[in-house]
């Protein structure tokens, strides 16, 4: 995990004061690491019954389908409000300072379906949980969450604590 690492470029002060950003865009550039991090996000679930990836807006879907991809499966977008033109379903959720939502086409998954949810980073894990949430709105069982990258002192795992997660990287 070291080589994956190497590829996060640390950034102080951004989006505000006091926050020490992680940058996966070195990462995703590189094809080796971007290789080794799909590779990496799969292995625990390459065996698993599995019919579908989610992954939430917008770094989600970078992982998310190339997970989906290289499990030969579909990939469910996860999305900011009004940006998807079917009928939809839609979960509201608290963030630091105000709330957020997220929503998926209606038709997106079957009642059974098993979802592997993908993210670049779980932080306070509200938009894991709301994932969650909405796939099991929406009759989708959770197999597990994946990341690439976990800030472990946000405890953002606590949200999802009752689905399995796997996480490459830990801050």
């Amino acid at each position: 995990m070291n080589t994956l690492k190497a590829k996060i470029r640390d950034i102080a002060d951004f989006p505000e004061q006091g926050i020490l950003f992680r940058d996966i865009t070195p990462l995703v550039k590189d094809p080796v690491s971007l290789r080794l991090a799909i590779a990496e996000l799969i292995k625990p679930f390459e065996n698993t019954h599995i019919t579908a990836v989610a992954g939430m807006e917008a770094r989600g879907f970078i992982f998310g389908s190339l997970v989906a991809w290289q499990l030969g499966l579909g990939f469910i977008p996860l999305r900011k409000p009004g940006k998807l033109p079917y009928d939809i379903q839609r979960v509201d959720y608290q963030l630091e300072y105000g709330t957020a939502s997220l929503e998926a086409h209606i038709d997106a998954i079957e009642n059974g379906d098993r979802i592997l949810i993908v993210d670049d980073v779980l932080a306070t894990g509200g938009t894991a949980k709301a994932s969650c949430e909405l796939i099991e709105k929406l009759g989708g069982e959770i197999v597990a969450c994946a990341f690439v990258i976990e800030l472990d002192d946000l405890k953002g795992r606590q949200q999802i604590e009752n689905y399995p997660i796997h996480s490459l990287l830990h801050y």
